[in-house]
């Protein structure tokens, strides 16, 4: 049987190679992220953490310390899922995205207008910069989020069965 330490690598290592990937297609690759790409990185950035956190409770032998961190956790990558779901549909323009990023947003005064035209544009949230069999980062997110969701629900299930 796998451990409950062991299920908590295994899904750090995961959530660590995401968060790595999407710097690196950011870095590297040169795909500017949109406002909601950086809102979907925050279970990531908060969610590594806790995580290592909940690793330690479960190696020191803290099983109900570690569930509960666990639990947050997996509450944070279920929200990213939800909130990559939300980012995918509005690139396949299934509903409309905020006005702020989705381009809908007209200038407010000549001052507004001006200072837009001397500053590039941001990454629009509507258009996918980047497709691999039809999914955009945003897809593949919603998949990965809810995965490690479903796995940290699967260690704190075993966590709480330890005694």
């Amino acid at each position: 049987m796998i451990t409950t330490t062991r299920l908590t690598a295994a899904m750090l290592a995961l959530a660590a190679a995401t968060i790595l990937g999407a710097l690196a297609f950011e870095h590297i690759g040169g795909l500017a992220p949109c406002p909601l790409c950086l809102q979907q990185r925050i279970p990531y950035w908060s969610g590594l953490p806790l995580g290592i956190f909940a690793l330690a409770a479960f190696h020191w032998g803290r099983p109900r310390i570690g569930a509960l961190l666990m639990s947050l956790v997996c509450a944070g990558f279920a929200l990213g899922s939800v909130l990559a779901v939300y980012h995918a549909g509005i690139e396949w323009h299934w509903w409309q995205g905020p006005a702020a990023c989705s381009g809908a947003e007209p200038p407010t005064s000549i001052d507004d207008l001006l200072k837009r035209l001397q500053e590039p544009p941001p990454p629009r949230c509507d258009e996918a910069s980047w497709r691999l069999m039809g999914l955009s980062l945003s897809g593949y997110n919603a998949i990965v989020s809810a995965c490690l969701s479903a796995l940290g629900a699967v260690t704190v299930v075993r966590a709480l069965q330890e005694k």
